[in-house]
């Protein structure tokens, strides 16, 4: 049993059909796709060792599996570059959160401003479906996506990419670097093998999946389950 596998089994045991942002990113490390570098802290005196781990500038997060949506709760801060913005920053989240299952994410801060968007749903008829599309705020505005029926290989990935209406985000562009298309093919690829080993997984939503320089690395993630049958 891997590591994800554990996650899953452990949040269904506890009646849980979602993930949280440290859970589900966890999981998908567990199958090889790059997340960001974060320690998860649920007291206040444990802020210090991992801000130092990280380094700064970083993101504070508030975490939580029942907890979505955290920009618009305000549970989100961002370029935090010292100790005294980072313990005000851990204040402000905690006391907006509520129920006793409240942690703080400390995450390394990415750079990037290409925000792409990988995912996977679970059709009644095809099974896992591998989605990809424009990432960030505008995911929903734009619906900028493309589809394919899991499993699929490095060549779909590719046919994927390009398909999209904003493909060519992925190439050169104003100094950045084309996207590293190896990197981001096999992303896509353990999407579909995720979502095809796992059965109680019901939806995948790594939002924004953000290149830094050329590399994609999932800056958000959720995922959600299916209860046991």
């Amino acid at each position: 049993m891997n590591e994800g596998t554990e996650i899953i089994r452990k949040a269904l045991e506890s009646s849980r059909t979602v993930l949280s942002e440290y859970e589900s990113k966890r999981l998908l490390a567990a199958y090889g796709i790059p997340v960001t570098r974060e320690i998860l802290v649920e007291r206040r005196e444990d802020l210090t060792g991992a801000v130092r781990e990280i380094g700064y500038p970083l993101v504070l997060k508030g975490c939580s599996p029942h907890v979505a949506h955290k920009t618009e709760k305000g549970l989100v801060r961002v370029d935090v570059r010292n100790d005294q913005e980072a313990g005000i920053a851990f204040e402000e989240i905690f006391s907006r959160m509520e129920g006793d299952e409240r942690a703080l994410l400390v995450q390394e801060m990415v750079r990037g401003s290409r925000e792409l968007m990988v995912g996977m749903t679970r059709d009644a008829q095809f099974g896992p479906c591998v989605m990809f599309g424009l990432g960030g705020i505008f995911t929903e505005i734009l619906r900028d996506v493309a589809f394919r029926v899991a499993p699929i290989e490095k060549k779909d990935a590719i046919e994927m990419s390009r398909e999209i209406r904003a493909h060519k985000i992925l190439g050169p562009i104003r100094g950045m670097p084309s996207a590293d298309m190896g990197q981001l093919s096999e992303i896509l690829v353990r999407v579909g093998e995720i979502g095809l080993q796992n059965e109680n997984i019901k939806e995948i939503d790594i939002n924004p999946l953000t290149l830094s320089g050329a590399k994609p690395i999932a800056v958000d993630a959720l995922v959600v389950l299916a209860p046991p049958t």
